[in-house]
């Protein structure tokens, strides 16, 4: 359903006396006009009622306040309208989506279970046992990617090493270690 030439002529006549004057009647034709059709919008897209409106209050309070922001030249009263509308209703989803933080306890954390502790413990002397037994050239990368935080193209270019090449040491090195820590 188009709107006709002088019906989008009126709206944008509105905004430009919203904008210019802060005109309270303009206002009034417009929300009157487009807030239950946004609100229906919101509804066809899965709003319940409630959030509908409140979101179409919004989305008309947002017209009154940047009512400078409307441009006749990129875009029809209606389009810009539903854009904030749909804008609005992405931001709605996002916080409905966004995962509430966890209860943060108070006080000292417990102590870990002591078998953990120890078994953490021999984990680590293992690692520790089987890096050290790996040949040279495959433990210097090791080191430089894992404990020196290094990217392979960044080893390359301190070790001159080629890229192929520290990639084929660094695998077969975590290979060795896969098997040491069985």
């Amino acid at each position: 359903m188009q709107e006709s030439d002088g019906k989008r002529m009126q709206w944008v006549s509105h905004m430009v006396r919203i904008r210019d004057d802060r005109d309270q009647a303009a206002f009034a034709a417009l929300f009157a006009h487009f807030a239950p059709r946004v609100k229906g919008f919101l509804m066809k897209s899965g709003a319940d009622a409630s959030l509908a409106e409140e979101c179409a209050q919004e989305v008309m309070a947002t017209c009154w306040h940047k009512a400078h922001m409307f441009d006749p030249a990129r875009a029809s009263v209606a389009t810009w309208i539903f854009t904030i509308a749909r804008n609005r209703k992405i931001d709605v989803l996002r916080k409905q989506r966004r995962p509430e933080p966890e209860d943060l306890a108070w006080g000292p954390e417990e102590e870990p279970d002591q078998a953990d502790v120890m078994a953490m413990q021999q984990e680590s002397e293992q690692l520790g046992q089987a890096i050290a037994e790996l040949p040279e050239a495959q433990r210097e990368l090791i080191q430089k990617a894992y404990f020196g935080d290094l990217s392979h193209s960044e080893i390359a270019a301190q070790t001159g090493l080629p890229l192929g090449t520290i990639k084929s040491r660094i695998r077969l090195a975590l290979e060795r270690l896969r098997h040491a820590m069985k």
